[in-house]
């Protein structure tokens, strides 16, 4: 059997803080020339009042207050741990404020001196490979009523610890991450904003967040299936965060380019932004979402204790471009989905966005192209929710009632009509007549 393509190259090792520490240095130092005027306005750009839910109560700012020593350009992985800190595993809780400029494409499946690593590599010492664990959890040998244990599963959990150890780059409270220019890329990584509050990210784009070893559970669905581990963004227990004109892409590694094992896609991406455990006042604004499945999660699990009463979210002007589903799947928040633009792709999709358990969604002035053979009802799915509002979409330029396409096509699960609160923090409302227009040339990485 042939490995898939991400099995023969990618990922990384451990960093010398060291080296990292030697190599930050301040945007204007050692010779290298600092952001012009445009991109330090950039830098210290806070999220505009009444722009979404990041722009509720103290609002979003960054790190707009950094001072000269903390503003910092960063070209590989070892420079960019170094600005947020220079220790990952401690950067989550450094609340310095800082604006870190990506310059170029960064690589974080890479180590200090500048060598690709690969899934070998991780799963060096622990004993863990594919074909082992093919062998170990196929259905006709392990079954199909119990999540993998045993030794195989040991190895593939201490060579997933280890990828993640390098390719998940944790930032603090009061940053601000920006790319300098039109291409700034970070390429094969996960951002994690955990338990920090007051970040932006803006100008980015987001590559090919693959995970070596996704885990196999027979027990998600009766058919079972293959879970990975790495968002592009993850969010988790986040506070006051802006994400702007970004671009989300898995590259020339899409997940439908993964073969079938044992029936199912062996799939290696799991979110590109996702909102999770208690995360609040979130803008996603101006972004572009494409060629991917999972897209955004919005809630950890119907059981959450964390979620309920947090996870305001705005979703305005982004991209969904051929996604298959979650653009965005909510559970518990107050999500406002406005003048986004989704350009639904036939092949494989399923759903737009997930009404799920306890959510509160308002979608409005969006405009859907859906292609031939794909019907309105299938834009949204009900996932345990019932209060949604959805008014002034349009669906291939021509208004839809896309809760009662759903519902006549659902009479089992209808969905509500009301979603109980009405939004009020938008600080530009585009006809959905125009989004395409607008959001097409506007969204997205290189675009500011």
């Amino acid at each position: 059997m042939r490995l898939p393509r991400h099995l023969r190259t990618t990922v990384p090792a451990l960093c010398s803080l060291a080296l990292a520490a030697a190599l930050a240095a301040p945007a204007q130092a050692a010779g290298r020339p600092g952001p012009d005027r445009h991109w330090q306005g950039i830098g210290r750009a806070v999220l505009p009042a009444g722009d979404g839910w990041g722009s509720a109560t103290t609002g979003t700012t960054g790190g707009a207050a950094a001072d000269a020593a903390h503003v910092f350009v960063v070209r590989n992985r070892a420079e960019l741990v170094a600005a947020l800190g220079g220790d990952n595993a401690a950067n989550g809780a450094n609340a310095t404020p800082k604006i870190v400029y990506v310059a170029g494409t960064v690589d974080l499946n890479a180590d200090d001196s500048g060598q690709r690593l690969t899934c070998e590599d991780y799963a060096a010492g622990t004993g863990w490979t594919l074909a082992g664990y093919l062998a170990a959890y196929d259905p006709a040998v392990w079954g199909r009523t119990a999540e993998p244990t045993g030794p195989m599963e040991t190895a593939r959990v201490a060579a997933q610890k280890a990828q993640a150890r390098q390719i998940q780059i944790n930032v603090g409270s009061n940053t601000t991450l920006v790319g300098l220019g039109r291409s700034a890329k970070l390429v094969g990584g996960n951002l994690v904003v955990k338990k920090a509050d007051n970040v932006i990210v803006r100008n980015l784009a987001f590559e090919d967040s693959a995970d070596c070893f996704p885990q196999w559970d027979p027990t998600d669905t009766a058919v079972g299936n293959w879970n990975s581990e790495y968002d592009s963004v993850t969010l988790y227990g986040a506070t006051h965060v802006w994400v702007d004109h970004a671009t989300f892409t898995d590259g020339a590694n899409p997940d439908s380019g993964q073969p079938l094992l044992f029936g199912r896609p062996y799939q290696v991406h799991d979110g590109q932004l996702d909102i999770t455990n208690g995360s609040d006042y979130v803008t996603a604004s101006w972004n572009v979402f494409e060629d991917h499945d999972k897209t955004n999660l919005v809630g950890s699990s119907n059981s959450s204790t964390s979620d309920p009463g947090h996870l305001r979210v705005t979703f305005h002007h982004n991209m969904w471009a051929n996604t298959v589903q979650r653009a965005p799947r909510v559970r518990f928040g107050q999500v406002d989905v406005y003048d986004n633009y989704y350009a639904v792709g036939a092949e494989e999709y399923e759903y737009s966005i997930g009404v799920g358990v306890g959510s509160q969604i308002v979608a409005e002035h969006n405009y859907v192209r859906l292609p031939e053979g794909v019907s309105a009802d299938r834009f949204l799915h009900h996932w345990g929710g019932t209060a949604l509002t959805a008014r002034n979409n349009l669906v291939n330029g021509r208004p839809a009632d896309l809760i009662a396409a759903f519902n006549a096509a659902n009479p089992a699960t209808p969905l509500g009509t009301d979603a109980g609160w009405t939004p009020v923090l938008r600080r530009e409302v585009t006809p959905a007549a125009a989004v395409p227009g607008v959001v097409g040339h506007r969204a997205g990485a290189g675009r500011l």
